[in-house]
Order: structure tokens, then C-alpha cells, then sequence
């Protein structure tokens, strides 16, 4: 299957890339784009964001992390030593992905802490972004 048929198979609600995309562009140097797989934003060359629609099981790499065959959209995400707190991010809407040791999940079904959701992005950013872009972020109110 092509890059274009993959990515608009697991293509997240239009509702949810506007969200993402309105938190993510706030991010200085912050670009958004098709994934394989979904959508991404990155800071430079990483990606610290990055949503898609589970369904039917597949992706399978995606089902099998957050325990579900979908339909479901997902968010992954990079966390830092200051964010990550296992005993609040251990089950339910969170799960544990694990091709990075940094990286986590949470399904964005409704309601979604929309205020939750833009912390934990910003601290995937500035997990990754240069210490000057980050330590930017981080002074922010």
C-alpha cells in the first residue's frame, strides 16, 4: 500500500488535527505533516506529536501498543524526567508504546482535557526541540 493510501487509512477526524494543529503551531519552528501513517508534527528532524486512526487492528504496531482494535484515535507523544509520573500515566486514556523509551500514548476518545493534551505536547517539544527553543517554551505562562 502507498504512503498516500496508508496515511489516509489511518487519517484522524479533522476536529482533532485542528486541535493538535492549533497547540502545535503555537511551537516556534513547529511544522506539521502527513505521517506514513496519520499526521506529525516535528521540531526539526523529530517528531513530537503524532495522531492517527486505529481501526480494525491496524496498525498493527499502534493496536497492539495501546491495546485496542479501534476505532480509536491515538496521540503518541515524548515525555520528559519533569512530566513523566508512572503511577498518573499507567492505564487508561494513557498507554506505553515501545520503540522509544520515552514515549507514550493517550487515546483521544471524548472528552478530551484539551489543557492536558497541549501540556503534554509542549513537553514532547521541548524534549526535543534545541535547548534555546525549549527553554523559550518553557518560560511561557
Amino acid at each position: 500500500m502507498g504512503e498516500a493510501k496508508s496515511a489516509a487509512r489511518g487519517a484522524p477526524p479533522e476536529r482533532i488535527v485542528a486541535r493538535m494543529s492549533e497547540i502545535c503551531h503555537a511551537l516556534p519552528e513547529s511544522r506539521e505533516e502527513l505521517a506514513w501513517v496519520g499526521v506529525r508534527w516535528r521540531i526539526r528532524r523529530e517528531t513530537y506529536a503524532h495522531v492517527l486512526m486505529v481501526d480494525g487492528g491496524w496498525p498493527p504496531a499502534y493496536a497492539a501498543a495501546s491495546g485496542l482494535q479501534g476505532p480509536a484515535c491515538l496521540l503518541t507523544f515524548r515525555t520528559g524526567e519533569r512530566l513523566f509520573q508512572p503511577e498518573r500515566y499507567d492505564g487508561p486514556p494513557f498507554f506505553r508504546p515501545r520503540w522509544f523509551p520515552n514515549i507514550m500514548g493517550r487515546v483521544l476518545d471524548e472528552p478530551v482535557d484539551w489543557d492536558e493534551v497541549a501540556g503534554l505536547v509542549r513537553e514532547s517539544y521541548c524534549v526535543l526541540a534545541p535547548r534555546k527553543l525549549a527553554a523559550a517554551v518553557r518560560s511561557w505562562p
